[in-house]
């Protein structure tokens, strides 16, 4: 195949991917004679958020400043409970069973807890993301700290390197790859969160929006309203993906072309 054309087919392959899920989800609809109420169609969808296209918009904002809000301060905590744990055997010993048991608890749990605590609103939504993403950084960051070589720290501390020198010059740099890859999956996470928080405590937001259209049985709404989060979900992870790819062309520069 004419690399040219390799590249075109390879770059517009997700919209023809997504325009093949589309086409296919609307003929299956009516080729089944599914009740808009229980399935809508795509172009029902579409229609139903350009109707709502205002109200879509504020309630989508409010839900991206507090998935950013969330994740903002799951990369902080991530990122020091992350350097703890990977750069320090007794903080691994410590912390690594309370972070798995921490995250093994449902946190559809937590948000009655957070409402009791700080009522219904915008910060029950902002601890809900934080608490859904931070832990895949945590692991990552730890991970490309953890899998530095013995034999490199021996060399380096040989040539006079302190602790702190191999952690900022050496270690850092070494986990920028797990770093990145975190921030793409927990950018995620952390819509989860906050649509999860909001469709049980909260009277703003893309998941409210969603919660309010089902109980009026509009489900062409419903669907725009997921269909706005996978696209905000797809625009951030591109977004890291992008970043991850100007600040670690070093260890990628291997599968380039392929």
């Amino acid at each position: 195949m004419n690399p040219v054309l390799r590249r075109i087919l390879t770059r517009w392959a997700p919209l023809w991917s997504a325009l093949g899920l589309f086409a296919a989800w609307e003929l299956a609809c009516r080729a089944f004679g599914i009740p808009e109420y229980v399935l809508p169609t795509p172009s029902a969808s579409f229609a139903a958020a350009w109707t709502f296209r205002e109200a879509i918009w504020m309630h989508a904002a409010q839900t991206l400043a507090t998935t950013l809000a969330g994740f903002a301060l799951a990369v902080v905590f991530g990122v020091v409970l992350g350097v703890l744990v990977g750069s320090s055997r007794a903080a691994y010993t410590a912390l690594n069973p309370l972070l798995i048991g921490f995250n093994s608890v449902p946190k559809v749990a937590v948000v009655p807890v957070l409402v009791m605590w700080f009522g219904i609103g915008t910060v029950p939504a902002v601890i809900t993301a934080f608490l859904i993403s931070f832990f895949p950084i945590v692991v990552n960051v730890a991970t490309g700290l953890a899998t530095l070589e013995p034999e490199l720290r021996d060399v380096l501390r040989s040539l006079g390197a302190t602790r702190a020198d191999i952690l900022l010059k050496v270690g850092f740099p070494r986990a920028l790859p797990f770093f990145f890859a975190s921030l793409k999956v927990a950018v995620t996470l952390a819509f989860v969160g906050s649509v999860m928080s909001e469709t049980v405590a909260s009277n703003l937001g893309v998941g409210y929006l969603m919660m309010s259209a089902s109980s009026r049985f509009n489900m062409a709404l419903v669907f725009a309203g997921l269909l706005v989060i996978a696209a905000m979900g797809i625009a951030m992870y591109e977004l890291f993906s992008v970043v991850e790819r100007r600040s670690t062309r070093w260890a990628h520069r291997g599968t380039e072309g392929g």
